[in-house]
């Protein structure tokens, strides 16, 4: 269902364009790419009072290639900023090499802080990068392969996946009613009870 139709009159201002593609490679390996693209809708004064930005000029277009393999983990990483509001921006990809070797299956958002935070990264390199572990979920299939009787690592992660919703009930009835302590960790099946 869509949003409700506005009923007070709005002027657009601000778009910010986010996009994730994956890619299967023939060595093995997966790329995952995210690309971020922040333009004004409308003529506004540079902030250094130097002229004007023309609605539809890119403020931010940053651009992440990351190669993992099908566990999850980085094994090279490419970044590139077609517009960047500042002249110093450019300097946060250098330290972009820190994230090769970590995972985007554990700890992903503790590594892009460890090794990117405050003046070290990049605000927006940042955003993209933890939105693409989810890209890469949706894409590798087999990093998320579990025993047969272990529940697959998204379910009772989110209100569809419940394990007592009817997804679950329809798709996976064997976990219907596991348990996953302070919505993480590791699911667990649910407690017998004895008849008395």
């Amino acid at each position: 269902m869509p949003l409700s139709t506005p009923t007070v009159a709005r002027t657009p201002q601000h778009v910010r364009q986010v996009n994730f593609r994956s890619y299967e490679r023939a060595d093995g390996l997966w790329d995952i790419e995210g690309e971020l693209l922040d333009t004004k809708a409308i003529d506004l004064p540079r902030p250094n009072g130097e002229g004007i930005r023309k609605a539809g000029d890119p403020i931010h277009h940053m651009r992440i290639r990351v190669t993992v393999n099908t566990q999850l983990v980085v094994q090279a990483i490419e970044a590139a900023m077609e517009a960047h509001p500042v002249q110093g921006c450019p300097g946060a990809l250098e330290a972009m090499q820190r994230m090769v070797g970590c995972s985007m299956a554990r700890g992903w958002r503790k590594s892009i802080d460890a090794n990117l935070a405050g003046v070290a990264g990049c605000t927006h390199m940042r955003e993209l990068l933890q939105n693409m572990a989810t890209a890469a979920f949706q894409s590798i299939v087999s990093a998320f392969n579990t025993a047969p009787d272990q529940p697959p690592a998204y379910l009772g992660r989110c209100t569809g996946w419940s394990f007592n919703g009817p997804a679950v009930t329809q798709y996976y009835p064997q976990f219907v009613g596991w348990l996953l302590p302070d919505g993480k960790g590791t699911p667990q099946p649910p407690v017998a009870t004895e008849n008395t």
